[in-house]
This record gives structure tokens, C-alpha cells and sequence, in this order.
């Protein structure tokens, strides 16, 4: 195959760090070299010393491995700085509460830096340097208000980072058919303008939101992933293996087992190469 007919794009698994679980099954596919990129959560349960070195030990033995810091201002998961409003009972904000203070514009920027900076601090002190990229659990990075602060905690804190932008190059049908798609790409509009007026890199396409409420066939979602996806794109993922820990805090459980196996599998290289599709 003609390497420069190849397109080179990020396969990144989300939530390094939620749960044991999860934490295993992203480093198998690292390691068979089916990911090339993941976000971690500093906020989550099973993060520590033995978890990063154990992704730095499989990260390492791979050519084209980024490892990104995946901030998280959501529910039930608690802020690390001191002042961080608004909050419940401690925690978060669930998303559709976040999303619904930063569109009426009752959320204050500034301590969603102080966040997110408190949040690329604890990665460094983790990993030894700032992270290679900085995404959003449940895309909160996207929302309004939340935007501004996050992408100046980035520019401040961690200045060499791309950050990630949840929009896609696909026809207007197409995403029609696709509300949530349609969202991310609504919300992302404005982010990417936000970054690069403040000179931030961005990826320069998404793919990889779904229904994650019904039993999905991850190997045909993968194929419409990669349909008209740039060089440089995106895809999203959330490989697992379902623990105690992993069901009490998110609901998406035995779909992330269902996109391991596919990810593990002979037919991902295959799809990879019939669309001419490259992870190194």
C-alpha cells in the first residue's frame, strides 16, 4: 500500500483512570497496537503511581502513543480545587445541569480555569510533564462559559497541547440523522474559533458519539467513523472491562467490553486497511 495515500488519524480511548477495568483493557489494545492515544481522568478511582507507570510502560513500546489529560467537570466526581462552583453535595454538576448553567451564562470562567490548571497539575506531577493533548469528559470542554476557561487554563498551563474539538466534516443529511453528532458540532463551532484565536491547535475533525443506551454493532459504527475522516481526525472510544467500580459510576458498562473485543480483533486491521486508515 502507498504510504502517502494512507490517512493517519487518532484512535483515542477515553476515561484512563475511572476504574481497573477500563484501565487494563485500554493498555491491551495499546499494547497490540490498536489505540494510539488515550485521556486520563486525575480525578477518578483508579488512578495512582502503579496505573501511569503501567501506561507509560505499554506507551513507550508504542511508535505513535499520545497521552492526554481528560478534565472532567461532571458528576459524581468531586473538583479538586477549593472553590470551584457550582457544585452538589461536593460534586459536580451532572452534564445536562453544566450545560444548561453555562448556556444561561451562570457559570464563572475563571474558576473553571482554576480547575482545569489544578487538573493539568496533578497530571504533571503523575506523568513528569503536561500532557500531549487535553479533552473534556462528556464534552465539557465544549460548553459554553466552560470554554473560555478551559482553553485558557490549556494556553497557560499547558501551552504545547492540542486540545479536542467534537466537530465533523460530514454532509448536513448525514448529520441530521444524527442529533448528537448534530450537537457536538453546534457546540464545537464556537470552540474552534475560541482556539484559534488564542493559538491552539486543534484535531481537525471528530467522529465517535453514538448511543451508548443500546447495544450498538461497534465494527458498522467504526466503518461510519471512518467515512470521510481527514487526516489528523479523531475517534473517540471507550474500551473496558466491566468492575464493581466501573458500575457504580457510569453507565456505560458491557457496550465498552463490546468495543474492546472488536478493537482486539482481526477485522479492525482489516477495516483499517480496506479504508486506507493508519494509527502509526
Amino acid at each position: 500500500m502507498n504510504e502517502a495515500a494512507l490517512r493517519r488519524i487518532w484512535l483515542c480511548a477515553d476515561d484512563y483512570g475511572l476504574a481497573e477495568g477500563v484501565n487494563r483493557a485500554i493498555r491491551d489494545l495499546i499494547s497490540r497496537g490498536r489505540l494510539n492515544a488515550t485521556s486520563v481522568m486525575v480525578v477518578g478511582p483508579a488512578i495512582g503511581r502503579a496505573e501511569v507507570a503501567a501506561l507509560q510502560e505499554v506507551a513507550a513500546s508504542s511508535p505513535r502513543c499520545a497521552i492526554g489529560l481528560h478534565v472532567t467537570l461532571t458528576a459524581p466526581f468531586r473538583p479538586l480545587s477549593m472553590h470551584f462552583r457550582p457544585v452538589d453535595g461536593g460534586l459536580f454538576l451532572p452534564f445536562p445541569n453544566l450545560l444548561r448553567a453555562g448556556l444561561l451564562r451562570r457559570l464563572d470562567p475563571d474558576l473553571v480555569e482554576d480547575e482545569v490548571v489544578a487538573q493539568l497539575a496533578a497530571f504533571k506531577e503523575l506523568f513528569g510533564r503536561a500532557p500531549d493533548f487535553v479533552d473534556g469528559h462528556q464534552h465539557a470542554q465544549l460548553f459554553p462559559q466552560v470554554r473560555d476557561g478551559f482553553l485558557r487554563a490549556v494556553k497557560e498551563a499547558a501551552p504545547g497541547a492540542w486540545v479536542r474539538q467534537g466537530g465533523r466534516r460530514k454532509p448536513l443529511a448525514k448529520l441530521l440523522g444524527a442529533p448528537k453528532a448534530l450537537v457536538l458540532d453546534t457546540l464545537s463551532a464556537q470552540f474552534r474559533k475560541r482556539a484559534a484565536h488564542a493559538g491552539i491547535a486543534f484535531n481537525p475533525a471528530f467522529a465517535g458519539a453514538y448511543d451508548f443506551s443500546t447495544a450498538s454493532d461497534f465494527g458498522a459504527l467504526m466503518s461510519e467513523f471512518l467515512e470521510g475522516l481527514p487526516d489528523g481526525g479523531l475517534v473517540m472510544c471507550h474500551p473496558g472491562f466491566v468492575d464493581q467500580t466501573l458500575e457504580s459510576l457510569d453507565p456505560l458498562t458491557t457496550q465498552r467490553e463490546a468495543e474492546h473485543a472488536y478493537l482486539a480483533s482481526d477485522r479492525f486491521p482489516t477495516l483499517l486497511a480496506a479504508n486506507k486508515v493508519t494509527l502509526n
